[in-house]
């Protein structure tokens, strides 16, 4: 291997960085760990969020987030692991997005923030420290880019779109 390069450098803390956070944040939706509710709480709070069915939702987030975030942490599947944390963190920006941007009251920033982050990743490759490149990117090549952040726009549009339609469909009930 030559010497080491700063991109490959920075993409491996990004990487890794962001990985760690969604892995954190999924394995609280999925096993309950640091905090979290666990599917059956996960499972609750989609519910009470407008998701349905609740339980297939509280599954996709977990395994958005926490699989995502491993995959792009080890750099593996880049392209997939990319898009399947950036979906997952669309729908918990739709979420967030009647309470403004910042954190701070309840808003979007840290989810867009982590979406668009995982995005950039998975199109821009993992760099050389990566599962990707030791296994000579047989899980990163250019059709997956286009394919995983394809089905993943579809995917989380639909979600998201049903929730809006399930909610607009409490307030107005007229409108269905």
């Amino acid at each position: 291997m030559s010497r080491p390069d700063r991109r490959d450098l920075g993409l491996l803390a990004l990487r890794v960085g962001t990985g760690a956070v969604l892995a954190a944040h999924g394995t609280q939706k999925l096993a309950g760990w640091f905090g979290g509710g666990g599917i059956a709480g996960t499972t609750a709070a989609m519910e009470a969020m407008g998701f349905h069915p609740p339980k297939h939702s509280a599954v996709a987030a977990g395994l958005g987030e926490a699989g995502g975030g491993a995959l792009l942490a080890l750099g593996l599947a880049t392209p997939a692991a990319g898009a399947a944390a950036a979906g997952a963190m669309a729908g918990a920006v739709a979420v967030h997005a009647s309470a403004g941007f910042f954190a701070q009251g309840g808003g979007y920033e840290h989810p867009a923030f982590l979406g668009f982050t995982a995005a950039a990743i998975g199109l821009a490759g993992p760099g050389r420290y990566s599962l990707d490149h030791a296994t000579r990117h047989v899980f990163d090549r250019p059709w997956t880019v286009a394919l995983a952040f394809v089905g993943s726009a579809v995917a989380a549009a639909a979600v998201v779109g049903r929730r809006a339609r399930g909610r607009r469909a409490v307030i107005d009930p007229d409108t269905t």
